[in-house]
């Protein structure tokens, strides 16, 4: 099984005036954040809400920096959250995909929108 990345389109809600981005993602169902490049931080003029400690894979701790709003849509679906800024490309993590309503595909290495809500996200509220 290889790597599964997908297409999203990241924007600052704050700054409707900026054009998204669209990029390319690293969806990793074991990561649990959004995490983003320092050079898309800065043309979505997002702004620094505080910051955070991280355990990388290989188990080392590193602070950096939460940014956010960023809105990042897929398909038809969209979410709203924080972004940490850690990386060279776009890792699409747990939350963002689990409110978004996405699954991974790995025998076909894709993304896609849930099957079984093909029009509208579901979230489980108990």
């Amino acid at each position: 099984m290889g790597l599964i990345h997908g297409t999203v389109q990241l924007s600052n809600p704050t700054r409707p005036e900026l054009q998204g981005l669209e990029v390319r993602a690293l969806a990793d169902s074991g990561a649990v954040h959004l995490c983003i490049p320092e050079h898309i931080a800065i043309q979505l003029q997002l702004r620094e809400l505080e910051q955070r400690e991280v355990i990388l894979a290989d188990g080392r701790r590193r602070t950096v920096p939460y940014m956010g709003p960023i809105e990042v849509s897929f398909a038809n679906r969209r979410c709203f959250t924080g972004a940490m800024v850690l990386g060279n490309e776009v890792l699409l993590g747990a939350i963002p995909m689990e409110d978004m309503d996405l699954v991974l595909r790995p025998q076909l290495q894709s993304i896609t929108v849930n099957p079984e809500s093909p029009n509208i996200p579901v979230s489980l509220a108990k």
